[in-house]
């Protein structure tokens, strides 16, 4: 298992060759300011709740990997709607 921390409450665990993104809040938070979402790869994003401290930059993450988002039915409605 690989753990890469990202700051705040995002963080990426890789276990077997899939890759889970939790709560990714990259972007607006300074202290991730040198990560370039572009180039994080996963499988599969868990988002806890809908502040924007822990999605903020789901959308373009899911978007350029393709990657299943997993949470509440609240929150996977409201990112269908977003697409």
């Amino acid at each position: 298992m690989q753990f890469t921390y990202y700051g705040h409450s995002c963080f990426e665990v890789e276990i077997e060759k899939k890759k889970i993104l939790f709560d990714p809040f990259i972007t607006p938070n300074p202290i991730a300011g040198s990560v370039d979402i572009s180039k994080i790869s996963c499988d599969f994003i868990l988002v806890s709740h809908g502040h924007e401290d822990h999605i903020a930059d789901c959308i373009t993450i899911a978007n350029n990997t393709g990657a299943t988002v997993v949470s509440n039915y609240e929150i996977v409605t409201w990112l269908e709607k977003k697409d």
